[in-house]
């Protein structure tokens, strides 16, 4: 067996930032079950979930960034070199473990939520949806994202299978069509890398394409959202990503809907313009 992509661990792949790319964290009743997987003896991956972790494994070798270490490693790691010393038990706290848990089931509601309300928005504004296909069993209000109104079973076919890959895995489409109306990518966690990532393959895959690209996250994460889409990487790419993406945040948008909940039919486009805002960096 020999290694195909060897990442440090500081520049790897967060398995939070994969929430929604991977079946193992679909249909939990516990939000601790997740690590089952990642901790139980070696098992076949569905394709999808290995094609998902291979893809972000390259990417983050091709783009690395570099990471403090979390608590729950530095605390591992620190209770390994006391293994080492005492010849002892290593004890991990439970602490950091929970509130992990506690995080990943505060922000995969959140982010079914925005989801949701996206999908409904562009239905009702007369679109086409598509969601997520790793996303489509969720539920929000008792229904389920996969059975929304107008959602659409296919994406358009007039991309390359690379780019149709990159575009059915983007948290919310709306379709005119062939045509792609917006794009969505929603982060509720503490990294945003991920959806950036999706969109800058997006456009290094179809650099011509003229689609308006929208990362939804929580206002507190706004001046993280900014830095993160001026990060140099995405500043040469053709265009920039700054030039194509903007941000909505989740309080802004749950706001602006209640404000025109009676006239959304009458709504176009270019609404989406009014509720979010430029990720250039004097924006801050």
């Amino acid at each position: 067996m020999s290694v195909v992509i060897a990442l440090p661990p500081e520049q790897g792949v967060p398995v939070l930032d994969m929430r929604n790319k991977l079946t193992i964290f679909q249909g939990l009743d516990n939000p601790n079950r997740w690590q089952g997987p990642f901790r139980s003896s070696p098992n076949r991956w569905k394709t999808a979930d290995g094609e998902a972790v291979v893809s972000a494994l390259e990417a983050a070798k091709a783009s690395p960034v570099s990471r403090p270490l979390g608590p729950l490693a530095q605390t591992r790691t620190q209770s390994e070199a006391r293994h080492e010393l005492a010849d002892g038990d290593v004890i991990i706290p439970e602490d950091d473990e929970l509130e992990v848990a506690a995080e990943l089931q505060a922000a995969g509601t959140a982010h079914t939520e925005i989801q949701y309300l996206l999908l409904k928005l562009g239905a009702e504004m007369g679109f086409d949806v598509h969601v997520a296909r790793n996303d489509q069993g969720k539920v929000w209000e008792g229904q389920r994202l996969g059975g929304l109104p107008r959602r659409r079973e296919q994406i358009p076919q007039q991309f390359d299978p690379a780019t149709n890959q990159t575009i059915e895995l983007i948290d919310v489409l709306w379709l005119d069509g062939n045509a792609i109306v917006a794009a969505f990518e929603i982060e509720s966690t503490s990294s945003i890398y991920s959806g950036l990532l999706r969109m800058s393959d997006l456009l290094a895959q179809q650099p011509n394409i003229a689609v308006p690209l929208f990362l939804v996250a929580p206002e507190q994460r706004r001046a993280k959202v900014i830095e993160q889409v001026n990060r140099p990487t995405f500043g040469r790419m053709k265009p920039p990503l700054v030039e194509v993406c903007r941000y909505i945040s989740f309080e802004g948008l749950r706001e602006s809907l209640t404000s025109v909940r009676d006239i959304v039919s009458y709504l176009k486009p270019d609404w989406l313009q009014k509720i979010s805002e430029s990720c250039a960096p004097e924006d801050l």
